[in-house]
């Protein structure tokens, strides 16, 4: 849509391989207002990752656009105009393996103030020394450590310190907290949260966790196989889901206080195995898994449908909410129709 920072239309990026074709990505859109924290939440495999990876270049889509400030960038990472990849910068899951252990923090840092051109030899040791006090880490202290003599949680400030040199508009983050202690976590959120206020920042923010997304996302999308099953905004999320998918994860948050666990939406109890992203089954995806699967849900891959003005859903049975607030009952929509 106009005005957004990035948009993503049908992207798919598939991966051929001796069994057959991973369809890693498999359609994917939704778009990303400045200043907002898009959540992109799926089960290891859904595609999540893959899908971040063609954003921030590293794959070029089998298929679909990527757009970025109102350009088109489906060109893979190196043959990029340099003021995008500047503009649209990432945070990786583990820093241990994405900080380069042989050099000392102010070597990275100094590697994308070089490439970028920003600031003389002077400007670009003060520069350093701001990213670090940004990250809350005393510059003096780390500057001249290497990666491996600081912990995890400092570790990810630094590749965060780093990623924000270049003074991104946009960030990817991609699990930058599953491989930290939960007290770390905390931090590290808290100073995301920060920086976003201060910085003006945009986040699309990767994880499997969904009660992380409660406190920290504008919006959040599911994703299962490749392909989003529902988008909406956190409130409406967590207090009107309709995909049994979503239902299902939201369902087995822990919680621990009775008062948390009435606010869960009714238990839906998943059945079978998660089919192979090589021989995904016709129809719905999750048809395999899915308790309220129909007829129709077996044969028809069903499309994105609003649910409401900014609610979406990629389901046979639609659930609307009523004056209320509360799911009416399920709802069969025969579009195989039209459809096939």
């Amino acid at each position: 849509m106009p005005g957004d920072i990035l948009s993503v239309d049908n992207l798919r990026k598939h991966f051929p391989t001796k069994e057959g074709v991973v369809r890693a990505v498999d359609g994917v859109s939704f778009s990303i207002a400045p200043g907002e924290t898009f959540g992109l939440v799926g089960e290891s495999g859904s595609g999540k990752t893959t899908t971040a990876q063609c954003i921030i270049g590293m794959y070029p889509p089998t298929s679909g656009d990527i757009w970025f400030k109102g350009e088109r960038i489906n060109a893979a990472f190196d043959r990029r105009p340099k003021h995008v990849k500047g503009d649209l910068r990432i945070v990786f899951q583990d820093p241990g393996s994405s900080l380069n252990p042989k050099r000392t923090i102010k070597q990275i840092l100094s590697v994308p103030l070089q490439v970028h051109r920003i600031g003389s030899r002077r400007g670009r040791l003060a520069r350093m020394k701001a990213l670090l006090d940004m990250v809350e880490l005393p510059a003096d202290e780390y500057l001249y450590k290497h990666p491996q003599a600081i912990g995890g949680g400092e570790r990810q400030m630094v590749a965060l310190a780093r990623a924000l040199a270049t003074n991104p508009s946009l960030v990817l983050l991609d699990e930058p907290t599953s491989a930290l202690d939960v007290s770390v976590q905390a931090k590290i959120i808290n100073l995301l949260i920060r920086l976003q206020k201060e910085l003006d920042l945009t986040y699309l923010f990767i994880t499997h966790d969904l009660s992380l997304m409660r406190n920290i996302a504008t919006r959040v999308a599911i994703m299962y196989l490749g392909k989003l099953c529902e988008i909406a905004p956190t409130a409406e999320f967590f207090e009107s889901p309709v995909h049994p998918y979503t239902r299902m994860l939201l369902s087995s948050i822990p919680v621990v206080s009775d008062e948390e666990e009435a606010l869960k939406p009714r238990k839906v109890l998943s059945t079978g195995e998660i089919p192979s992203p090589v021989n995904v089954p016709p129809g719905c995806g999750f048809q395999s898994r899915c308790p309220e699967a129909a007829d129709v849900c077996r044969r028809v891959d069903p499309e994105m449908v609003e649910v409401s003005r900014s609610h979406q859903v990629r389901c046979h049975r639609e659930r609307r909410p009523d004056r209320a607030g509360h799911a009416e009952a399920s709802v069969l929509h025969e579009r195989e129709e039209r459809l096939c």
